[in-house]
């Protein structure tokens, strides 16, 4: 909207310094300022509001977790701070006429809906199992199936729309229109929604310790970033042998937005939290990482950019399935881990919560690191 603005009047008047507002590089800068000091500046009075309307987290008090007892009073759905620190300054930094906008607009928005339900429920309402998980994931399949028609029907996209980039090999994309272009979408589609459902939950699993998943959802925001930015201008796409999409480069500036809307959370969910986002943020922060890595064909590289959040996610499957094979076999469940999420196992064997998320911060950033080596390490 502001760059709506600033490009009219630069084309009815030619201000002085309008024109850098033409470089997606500024309105990034711009883009992850605005959020950084929107999420500083409501944070203290939506945590305050929170606080007021008795909205906080519910702690079991049966995990053997002594530690996290003294979190009961916390305040949650501080995940409404990330969603309006990322989405008012894409809304005012993006160029509103691109289809990339209102794509990733709407699967932060929705899906940050699902999760304030699930919230609201489970804090309001009192009830601990919160939103029926067939709704929760309707809600996520809904998104996946908006959002893959969108990418596959879309005439802007029909030359690459079932395309994907292959990490470490050069010159090869995989085509999920194997079966042929009339029945790509019986493919692509489903993939799409697997993906944003995927995410979103893994995130959601990841979401269990101060700063854990705010700080490595900023570092997967910047790799994302990276990439949009680097496929949507045709030099650099060019000299880096990868696909070439034409206006993915305005979603570096979301991208900047949700690293500003993470780092700002930060502030008040660094240990020890003043505010938990719940799962309006989990989910909303999930799909929107999902569907980034989906605009812009790398979806592939997702369980590098997201280790974290696939080891989180293994970890549970891992636990679940080895216990209900052992109780079926010897009549009694056995554990791989002492508990999962796989961040609670490390605070079952005596670590401080600060060292597992700067440690898991700092897997999270070499992780970074592999993927964007995949531009040149084919």
């Amino acid at each position: 909207m502001l760059y709506s603005l600033i490009d009219w009047l630069n084309q009815l008047y030619s201000p002085p310094g309008f024109g850098a507002f033409d470089y997606i590089t500024t309105r990034t800068a711009f883009a992850a300022a605005t959020a950084l000091i929107i999420s500083l500046i409501i944070g203290n009075n939506i945590i305050n509001w929170l606080q007021r309307m008795q909205l906080k987290e519910t702690i079991r008090d049966d995990i053997g977790l002594d530690s996290h007892l003294s979190k009961a009073n916390t305040p949650t759905m501080g995940g409404v701070i990330i969603i309006l620190a990322t989405v008012i300054p894409a809304l005012l930094w993006m160029n509103m006429s691109s289809i990339y906008t209102w794509m990733i607009i709407f699967v932060t928005l929705v899906l940050g809906v699902v999760g304030f339900i699930d919230d609201y429920i489970k804090v309001v309402k009192k009830d601990k199992s919160g939103l029926h998980g067939w709704f929760k994931v309707g809600g996520q399949v809904f998104v996946g199936l908006v959002l893959g028609s969108f990418l596959y029907f879309w005439p802007d996209f029909q030359e690459f729309n079932t395309l994907s980039t292959v990490p470490f090999l050069k010159d090869v994309n995989i085509d999920y229109a194997f079966l042929g272009e009339e029945l790509g979408w019986l493919i692509y589609i489903p993939l799409v929604v697997f993906v944003i459902t995927a995410v979103s939950n893994s995130a959601n699993l990841t979401d269990g310790l101060d700063g854990l998943l705010s700080g490595t959802s900023a570092i997967a925001g910047v790799i994302l970033g990276i990439f949009a930015y680097v496929s949507g201008r045709v030099d650099f796409s060019g000299f880096l042998n990868i696909m070439y999409l034409p206006g993915s480069g305005e979603l570096t500036i979301f991208a900047a937005s949700l690293v500003g809307g993470c780092l700002g959370f930060l502030w008040y969910n660094s240990h020890p939290a003043t505010v938990f986002m719940g799962d309006t943020g989990s989910l909303a922060i999930g799909g929107a990482i999902g569907a980034l890595a989906l605009m812009i064909h790398k979806e592939l590289l997702l369980p590098i950019i997201c280790g974290v959040f696939v080891v989180e996610t293994l970890s549970v499957i891992i636990q679940t399935t080895y216990f209900k094979y052992t109780k079926r076999k010897y009549g009694e469940g056995k554990r791989v881990y002492l508990m999962t999420p796989i961040h609670h196992h490390f605070e079952k064997k005596g670590w401080p919560e600060s060292k597992i998320v700067v440690r898991f911060w700092i897997i999270a950033i070499l992780l970074g690191i592999i993927s964007l080596l995949t531009l040149k390490l084919r």
